[in-house]
């Protein structure tokens, strides 16, 4: 198993399928490999605003051992969890770091909208079976579970829970949290679209969408931020942004994908009741990445 350094870009890598909608685990290494090739820090499977729901339990193990194998201690690996019942959650992280992954992305509740004391609840029993290190996948924009500052602060006692993936929305909660906690949590950037306000403000790394095709320049982002050459960033981030902002979609899925197949690194391949984009909506995507292709950056140097 890989050591989690908890920084750097975190892709939440897209599944793979063939045209008849079963897992395609060749593509998915030769896509793991590409992200860690291009200087990714790590890989995070089965994303939950992905396809997870789509993917039976025994799938969502196998795309994890494909990851595991692909990474072969180069880079952490992170099954996410995302399960409606608490103990299937517990049985999924049990199997899981027999597989070998190096950790969990975990959300505190799925479908049904928990309260706090019931996600912190659910955190700490996952935490305990899984006996290996957890980024909290906070997004109550979508998920409608928000566990604040405070409640983390109530959580610190739990030794698993390492970082936090924040996704509120709500950029002024970096700080919140590092006034709250210190440093006690990782802090993980959660929206492409705030990946650069975040970083300025003192996140540790992202963990991205737009990467799964754009990985080099989202490194290269990373570096430029933490060095301090925040100008350059700002350029750059200022080119990236009509791409970023096709993470935070319902039909996120779909313009990922399209993009991987635009830029030659994946196809659109889909389970239903997702359909390949078509209409406006693809012409729309179509015309944001001819567009980044056409003035894209040399960003060799950030590297």
């Amino acid at each position: 198993m890989a050591a989690i350094k908890w920084e750097g870009i975190f892709p939440a890598v897209t599944t793979k399928f063939h045209a008849n909608e079963e897992l395609d685990h060749a593509e998915m290494e030769k896509h793991f490999s590409f992200m860690i090739d291009s200087g990714c820090h790590g890989l995070v499977t089965c994303g939950s605003l992905g396809e997870a729901s789509t993917l039976s339990f025994e799938e969502k193990l196998a795309v994890a051992r494909t990851a595991v194998k692909v990474a072969n201690g180069r880079v952490p690996v992170l099954a996410n969890v995302s399960e409606t019942r608490t103990a299937n959650a517990e049985r999924y992280v049990q199997e899981a770091r027999d597989l070998g992954v190096d950790g969990f992305m975990v959300m505190p509740s799925v479908l049904y909208a928990a309260d706090a004391y019931e996600a912190k609840a659910n955190l700490r029993v996952i935490a305990k079976a899984a006996k290996l290190p957890i980024m909290v996948y906070n997004n109550p924009v979508t998920y409608k579970v928000d566990l604040t500052p405070a409640d983390f602060k109530e959580l610190s006692d739990c030794e698993e829970l390492e970082a936090i993936k924040e996704s509120t929305d709500n950029i002024r909660r970096v700080t919140d949290l590092r006034n709250a906690v210190g440093n006690r949590y990782a802090i993980f950037m959660g929206v492409d679209d705030l990946a650069f306000e975040g970083l300025a403000l003192g996140a540790d790394g992202l963990l991205a969408g737009l990467v799964v095709a754009f990985p080099k320049e989202t490194v290269a982002l990373y570096n430029l931020v933490k060095a301090g050459r925040l100008a350059e960033a700002l350029k750059l981030y200022q080119w990236f942004m009509p791409l970023l902002h096709l993470d935070v979609s319902t039909k996120l899925v779909q313009n990922l994908k399209l993009v991987e197949a635009l830029v030659g690194v994946g196809n659109e391949n889909v389970r239903r009741p997702r359909q390949p984009l078509r209409g406006a909506d693809r012409e729309f995507v179509v015309q944001v990445v001819q567009q980044a292709l056409a003035t894209r950056p040399d960003v060799s140097a950030y590297l």
